[in-house]
């Protein structure tokens, strides 16, 4: 009996007798606010268990001979889709050329409504002896070749009359589309340099009349992952009465994002800076927004995970627990000042 009864005395649970608890309204007030509580926690808890969230890890990375999509979305509202070109060049001075291209150019009126759409594979083939790209003269000499080719006089003034017109009428242009290069640092830029140096004269008469405003809708080096902010898509740039040359100096950065199932995306992203020349009478070169990017040596690897059922349940316990304790000394303190506020009641009616 001395063994039962030591055990019995280690009892936290001590059982009142049923006729000895008292039920109140006050009481039965405090137990379904603490009900609402300790429900709205548990799903709090368990959308929080179910939530994943993410891990970053850093490596060097390893990748090799792969390419380098580049997603573009642009719009420029003063230059009509004949005039624009697109060019891209690597580290080593080549143009990529005839790569797994796709190019859209959409003509578009005063108002920004499509008016036509254009297959762009007129990458202009052009070879560099040094790594700048800003040499024109080498792209008008090679355009007039070309045009000598075919007739430069007739071919030229189709090409001034149906630009003029078009800069009359208000027209612009959209380009979008991908461009597969390969996975070193290089430059592509938009721009008129595809155009006879002679025919660009007579169109706009002077660089420093080409108007490169652009609107950036779309600027991504691969697939978005969740979060992924890229920091030039919404980009406006709006030229008045003047007119330069747009660079925009990009660092990429490899990523990796693993979900929860264990599927990997790979994709990059990265970091921008600006810097914008204006156009000078005696300038040699013509305006152009350029994309000069390079590529981080950093592979930064993103996880989903989640978190574990254990820690689930120990924040389920607190959190439960903590509701229920806090109810009951609440229901303790309401009970007693009911009870002294009708003692008060009572003994001021006995007088």
């Amino acid at each position: 009996m001395g063994v039962k009864q030591a055990i019995k005395n280690l009892d936290a649970f001590p059982r009142a007798e049923e006729h000895l608890l008292q039920k109140t309204q006050s009481g039965a007030l405090v137990s379904i606010v603490g009900l609402v509580i300790m429900t709205t926690l548990f799903f709090h808890e368990l959308t929080y268990y179910l939530s994943t969230y993410t891990v970053h890890q850093m490596s060097v990375d390893l990748k090799r001979g792969e390419t380098l999509p580049i997603h573009i979305n642009m719009t420029f509202p003063s230059l009509p889709c004949d005039v624009l070109s697109v060019d891209a060049i690597d580290m080593s001075g080549k143009h990529e050329v005839d790569l797994d291209t796709n190019i859209w150019k959409l003509r578009l009126n005063s108002h920004g409504h499509i008016i036509g759409t254009e297959y762009l594979s007129d990458l202009v083939e052009k070879e560099h002896a040094a790594h700048k790209h800003d040499d024109e003269n080498e792209h008008h000499d090679d355009a007039d070749k070309k045009l000598h080719a075919l007739g430069f006089n007739e071919e030229a003034e189709n090409m001034i009359k149906k630009v003029k017109k078009a800069l009359d009428n208000g027209e612009g242009c959209r380009v979008y589309g991908v461009l597969d290069v390969r996975r070193v640092a290089g430059n592509f830029h938009i721009s008129v340099h595809g155009l006879n140096i002679y025919v660009a004269q007579m169109i706009f008469g002077g660089a420093t009349h080409v108007n490169v405003s652009h609107m950036i809708h779309d600027l991504s080096f691969g697939p978005k992952y969740p979060g992924l902010h890229n920091p030039l898509d919404g980009t406006v740039r709006i030229l008045h009465e003047t007119s330069g040359t747009f660079k925009y100096y990009i660092k990429i950065v490899p990523t990796e994002y693993r979900y929860i199932w264990k599927e990997v995306l790979p994709t990059n992203q990265f970091s921008v800076s600006e810097y914008f020349s204006p156009m000078k009478e005696y300038d040699r070169s013509w305006p152009a927004v350029y994309f000069l990017y390079d590529l981080s040596p950093i592979t930064v690897t993103i996880k989903e995970e989640r978190r574990s059922f254990l820690h689930f349940i120990t924040r389920l316990c607190a959190v439960l627990g903590g509701t229920f304790a806090l109810t009951g000394m609440l229901d303790r303190w309401m009970y007693r000042l009911i009870e002294e506020v009708t003692k008060a009641s009572g003994t001021r009616a006995y007088r």
